[in-house]
């Protein structure tokens, strides 16, 4: 993939986020990091302070447990709305194009909280992974797919 003079990438899984800008051209790409946040989520049995409660209903004899929903998968949306409104205020900073690039999970959670003029903007989405990896070898890995 090329990557344009001005184009905004962001990397994303559910707790890390990496917002980058080429200062390069298409055929030597010079991605220079904008911000960098990274958040410590901890699994759900830290999250939970015990087993979830039971509701009784006059209707039939049965109980029902409720479920109090999964906290972690909460924190993970929480921070990819966060992500998606550091992109939004970079689009409106910067004139170029945007790629994004998250896994699958991730990127339809991000899709959920673009705005117009990231939408207007976007040139691709990829469906990887790519928090993991330093600056070098995530240009590499951009241009290579």
């Amino acid at each position: 993939m090329k990557l344009p003079h001005d184009t905004i990438v962001l990397v994303a899984d559910g707790a890390r986020m990496m917002l980058l800008f080429n200062h390069g051209d298409e055929v030597y790409p010079d991605l220079r990091v904008i911000e960098h946040r990274e958040y410590e989520n901890p699994p759900n049995r830290e999250l939970r302070t015990d087993s979830p409660g039971v509701a009784f209903s006059g209707g039939y004899s049965g109980r029902s447990a409720m479920d109090e929903g999964d906290p972690h998968q909460q924190n993970e949306s929480r921070f990819l709305a966060a992500a998606a409104e550091r992109l939004t205020q970079a689009a409106a900073e910067r004139p170029g194009g945007i790629v994004v690039a998250a896994p699958p999970r991730a990127l339809g959670e991000l899709r959920r909280c673009y705005d117009r003029a990231v939408s207007a903007k976007l040139i691709a989405e990829i469906d990887k992974d790519f928090t993991r990896h330093p600056v070098e070898e995530l240009t590499r890995l951009l241009t290579a797919h």
